[in-house]
């Protein structure tokens, strides 16, 4: 069975938007100013090895690579909040500056997207930046705009979320192809098959934004990225569909029995504001940076046949600001789950908003 039929969807759809309520959610991490181009998130949240709840993201001020990063410092801090109150309150724990994460000669002109790993005694942290110091393929030389660079996927590991400060940095992810030139805003999944990386890719001229996934071989490495698993959609997603969280959904109610997965992802119609017409119906339309919401499930763990269930219009849309609703977190716990997301204010800023879920909620809403 590779899809489920339609009132189960129907429950799927329900689950999802109980999960990333926009009108219940609450701030946790403000950005650093509020206005348009400033904010918090794009990573993920974990539970430490003593019970403690981390959430890992980037402070992004204004900024734009269209024109190079002298228009705005953008992605410039990299931060771990810590919880000791059960989500109540978030302080910073931890904090890498661009230069932090420079690579070799590569420097790090721009941070991006975020994940961190705890288990077995070991924090893994997962970041993409934005470098100098790598070029275009020599036949699309002249498309590099002067001021930009090229996203890439790092990797650091340590014994304890401190000690990733003096860890060496790894580039595991890049890639020559012109068509997924940029890699960025990676994210986790424990399959039963082992550890999954999902990321975001861009063409060489940034005009889409797709998902990819990556296996982690058992020596630690991980597989050609696979590009065409998710591909776009066809309505309010057809210029971007990029995955941000997988979600095993809990075996609770009429999901006993089945193994399903939930995929969160951010979409947009265009990648630049679109005009519309005077008498057109008024709605968010999603573009870059400023992206909605989308929700697909897979069963069985076959990544091969994902499904929308947000097929004609977005999942998840801020009720304020531009509608942006993006980079969805979701932690499952002994307790209960955990989502956090992006979300544009009325102010335009999108700070990293939460809401949790008990496992007795999320029982009704499956049964």
């Amino acid at each position: 069975m590779t899809r489920l039929d339609p009132a189960l969807e129907t429950k799927l759809s329900n689950f999802a938007d109980a999960l990333i309520d926009q009108q219940v959610a609450r701030v946790i991490v403000e950005p650093l100013d509020q206005g348009e181009g400033f904010w918090f998130g794009g990573g993920n949240m974990q539970v430490d090895t003593n019970g403690d709840l981390l959430v890992v993201g980037r402070f992004r001020n204004h900024g734009d690579s269209r024109t190079g990063l002298s228009a705005g410092t953008r992605g410039l801090e990299l931060a771990v909040f810590r919880s000791t109150d059960a989500g109540q309150t978030f302080r910073k724990d931890l904090s890498f500056a661009k230069s932090d994460l420079n690579v070799d000669d590569k420097q790090v002109i721009s941070i991006e997207g975020s994940a961190l790993r705890v288990s077995d005694g070991v924090v893994e942290l997962f970041v993409s930046t934005e470098k100098t110091g790598i070029a275009y393929p020599d036949h699309l030389a002249d498309f590099l705009k002067p001021d930009t660079g090229v996203w890439t996927v790092d990797h650091l590991k340590a014994e304890s979320l401190s000690g990733l400060k003096d860890a060496a940095i790894e580039t595991i992810v890049g890639c020559r192809d012109p068509r997924y030139l940029h890699v960025k805003d990676p994210f986790l999944y424990e399959s039963t098959d082992g550890l999954v990386l999902g990321m975001c890719t861009h063409p060489f001229g940034w005009t889409s934004s797709n998902m990819a996934v990556s296996r982690c071989r058992q020596d630690g490495s991980f597989e050609r990225p696979d590009f065409a698993c998710f591909p776009r959609g066809t309505t309010w997603d057809v210029a971007m569909s990029r995955g941000t969280a997988f979600l095993d959904v809990p075996k609770l109610g009429q999901f006993t029995d089945a193994s399903v997965t939930l995929l969160f992802y951010d979409g947009g119609e265009s990648l630049r504001m679109l005009d519309e017409h005077s008498s057109a119906v008024k709605r968010p339309r999603g573009y870059s940076c400023e992206e909605l919401g989308g929700v697909a499930y897979f069963v069985d763990g076959d990544l091969s046949n994902i499904h929308r269930l947000s097929k004609e219009l977005p999942a998840f849309i801020s009720p304020n600001g531009t509608g942006c609703s993006r980079y969805v977190d979701v932690l499952n716990t002994s307790i209960g789950i955990w989502a956090t997301w992006q979300q544009s204010q009325s102010d335009c800023s999108q700070p990293l908003v939460a809401h949790f879920v008990t496992n007795e909620a999320a029982g009704e809403l499956l049964s």
